[in-house]
């Protein structure tokens, strides 16, 4: 056990980290922890330490809310202050990671890239630390960049202040100036370009310490659960803020639901306090600390952790409900059970249940047509996440398409998500952004210059029509233009929307795909497949040039004959197949097709193999 001293709330700050997707959070964190001898000098620290899930590396994007600590000390002070640092993701489709972390941190920092300026997600986060009563600090960084322009950066994020309703004391918000790449930071954007001292010194002054009362270490310990994670050793670990109380392994206590239930009583095995990027177990955790408990079996996210003689929960904070849904069940294709180990539907519910309990963004209910699950998320990106960690871990899965998550008012009428979409493109594609968003019911709200030759567009868009709207972007924009997305509120449907203009080719046999068949097929559309793979039956194997679907032939070999030409035969040169990522295929498919996703293999497929089948499916939806 370690015997670091429990530290008193004057002398903790719990901070976190919020900002719009790539604002550069996980980079400053860096920073901080080795300015404030967290990392000695000389220790190989990987960057973005804290993305340490191996899709977080992949992608450079944050995904779980984590935690850390640092010990800082001011000029003139003698006792370090413990700092807790909280970094979160940026993505809106995590958002649920954000709302839970706000409720357990006393300040927040809202970074802000100098160049972009407030962004659709700084807008919910921010949204949702004013509404908690969080006095954040702005920090503009990126300062370095050359389009770097913080005077408009920052009237732009005190437009945003006051649009979300601060009050006046939020509205009297401190700025810092910042490149967190290269470890600085300054109260004025011409004083020296030293460290990150005044951003230490500034989160020591206008951070609160941790909201607990004066005699709460006399009080009994309460807790509130606000992540939850799976470890091999120690088993199911809670982390979040001791409110009131002192908590001490090897003793019993309990864990009440929100409604105030019991829910079981338990031996705590191990109390973990952050420090730096480890976990140190501790003899003991205080008022405002925030900790790690190992040994509770049921308590869940949002559940209160406390002593025996506690009686009351602690208020847990709303989430935002999902608007996002796909169907799961257990992958039944010809070439089911070859490449992963956990096909039953029985495991994949069960691993599906433990995500539900770890995750509150997202939803897992028995689908209504009793051949699936039902998964509800906050968009494409989360439910992609889900399916690539699943993958990775084994299992074989088909995957239906995305369905937006509908609600009816009082009038019995039918309310859809509407999200708030902000596009960045060059001038010359404006005008085809506008045309294809509008013709899936879009409203452009606002279209302004954003810097040469760059126009920003704000449109209020139907989540569903925006359901595999990504590809055709790109394309529209010849892959330059960038688009953010969150969730704005629900509203009245606003009728039928276009879908996919361009049929399939389905294979019409099992086998192994030919090279003559495939440069055969390649001027009927585009393929998704190569040589030699593995197809079936109702397999879809690329996209017809026309709108309607076609049965071909990937496996039929040239015919030989016994005339021997005079010139040899030419290779088969193929083109190059489009593959398809995860989240692609997802949003590609159509309602009468399915996502084939294994440890090797994402394959398209009709949900009816059979042509004949097909036919009397669509005559009966029809």
């Amino acid at each position: 056990m370690s015997d670091l001293p429990v530290a008193p709330a004057e002398r903790l700050r719990n901070v976190a980290i919020i900002a719009h997707v790539d604002h550069g959070k996980t980079t400053l964190v860096d920073e901080m922890l080795r300015q404030s001898g967290a990392v000695r000098e000389n220790a190989d620290m990987a960057e973005r330490a804290m993305d340490s899930n191996d899709i977080e590396r992949e992608r450079g994007i944050t995904i779980l809310a984590k935690c850390t600590s640092v010990d800082w000390v001011g000029a003139g002070a003698s006792d370090p202050l413990r700092i807790n640092i909280v970094d979160t993701p940026g993505h809106a489709d995590f958002g649920g990671e954000v709302e839970r972390i706000l409720s357990m941190v006393d300040g927040c920092l809202l970074l802000v890239d100098a160049a972009e300026g407030p962004m659709p997600q700084t807008k919910f986060v921010l949204s949702k630390a004013l509404k908690l009563g969080l006095k954040p600090i702005l920090v503009l960084n990126k300062i370095d960049r050359p389009a770097a322009d913080p005077d408009a950066a920052l009237d732009a994020a005190f437009d945003l202040f006051a649009a979300l309703g601060a009050s006046d004391e939020q509205l009297d918000f401190p700025t810092l100036y910042a490149s967190g790449r290269d470890g600085w930071a300054a109260r004025d954007i011409n004083d020296p370009h030293d460290d990150l001292s005044p951003l230490f010194e500034t989160i020591a002054a206008h951070v609160p310490a941790p909201r607990v009362a004066a005699a709460s270490e006399g009080e009994p310990f309460r807790m509130l659960a606000t992540t939850l994670e799976a470890d091999p050793y120690l088993g199911r670990i809670l982390t979040g803020r001791v409110e009131s109380g002192v908590i001490r392994p090897g003793l019993t206590y309990k864990a009440l639901s929100r409604s105030g239930k019991e829910l079981e009583r338990v031996r705590i095995t191990k109390v973990l306090a952050f420090r730096g990027l480890k976990r140190q177990p501790v003899d003991i955790a205080g008022p405002g600390d925030i900790v790690a408990i190992a040994g509770y079996q049921k308590a869940s996210v949002a559940d209160t952790l406390c002593d025996l003689s506690a009686m009351e929960a602690l208020p847990a904070q709303p989430i935002d409900p999902p608007t996002l849904s796909v169907t799961i069940s257990a992958n039944d294709s010809p070439l089911a059970g070859r490449e992963g180990d956990k096909v039953q539907s029985r495991v994949i519910r069960e691993r599906l249940m433990r995500q539900a309990e770890g995750d509150v963004a997202i939803r897992v209910t028995d689908a209504a047509s009793g051949d699936g699950i039902e998964v509800a998320g906050r968009g494409e990106l989360q439910l992609g996440v889900l399916i690539e960690n699943m993958r990775r871990e084994g299992f074989e899965l088909s995957v239906s398409r995305p369905r937006v998550v509908t609600k009816m008012n009082d009038a019995g009428e039918t309310l859809e998500p509407i999200e708030e979409v902000v596009i960045d493109v060059d001038d010359e594609f404006s005008g085809v952004v506008i045309e294809t968003l509008t013709r899936r019911k879009a409203d452009l709200q606002e279209m302004k210059p954003a810097g040469a030759g760059k126009t920003r567009l704000v449109l209020h868009a139907p989540a569903r029509a925006l359901i595999g709207y990504h590809g055709q972007f790109l394309t529209d924009t010849r892959g330059t233009g960038v688009m953010n997305r969150s969730f704005l509120e629900y509203s009245p449907h606003r009728g039928p929307i276009e879908g996919r203009r361009n049929g399939v080719l389905i294979a019409n046999g099992d086998g192994e795909s030919v090279p003559y068949a495939l440069w055969n097929l390649e001027e009927r559309g585009v393929l998704f497949i190569s040589s030699g793979e593995a197809v079936y039956q109702g397999m879809i194997i690329g996209e017809n040039a026309k709108d309607d679907d076609l049965d071909v032939n990937p496996l039929r070999a040239k015919q030989l004959t016994n005339i021997r030409a005079a010139g040899k035969d030419e290779a088969v040169r193929l083109t190059t197949p489009r593959r398809l990522t995860l989240e692609h295929a997802i949003a590609y498919i159509e309602d009468d097709e399915l996502v084939e996703v294994t440890p090797r293999s994402i394959r398209l497929r009709k949900r009816e193999l059979l042509p004949h089948m097909r036919k009397k499916r669509a005559k009966a939806a029809g």
